[in-house]
């Protein structure tokens, strides 16, 4: 599996961006694909996951109410909404899947996810 991680830019505080993760190769209804983000001297941080069967979604506190994570099986694509963005959400964004039939309690687990796109820069100004 291949993942490509595009969307990211530079937009105003309280602007909206749309991340989008391709996938190539076979994305099994069990997979989990999570967005994970990255700012200068932090550590990774889960964003958002849902399992590509679409039965399951979760959010980082951080971003509840604002981000929405969706899936289009047919483009083989997950898609990160961003709204009401802030200048803490400016960070390297990257794509993930969660190979396998993991419980869904390991989604926010970034060490257990197996493939990775290479990340989108996204930079909100205040």
């Amino acid at each position: 599996v291949q993942l490509q991680a595009s969307g990211g830019g530079l937009v105003q505080a309280g602007g909206s961006l749309r991340l989008s993760c391709a996938a190539s190769g076979r994305i099994f209804s069990s997979y989990i694909v999570g967005w994970f983000r990255q700012a200068p001297g932090n550590e990774r941080e889960v964003v958002s996951a849902i399992r590509w069967s679409g039965l399951n979604t979760a959010y980082a506190d951080s971003v509840k109410g604002r981000f929405t994570i969706s899936r289009d099986n047919a483009r083989n694509s997950v898609y990160l909404q961003m709204n009401s963005l802030k200048p803490e959400d400016t960070a390297v964004y990257y794509c993930a899947i969660l190979s396998g039939s993991y419980p869904w309690g390991w989604w926010s687990n970034a060490r257990a996810y197996d493939y990775w796109g290479q990340g989108t820069q996204v930079t909100v100004s205040s």
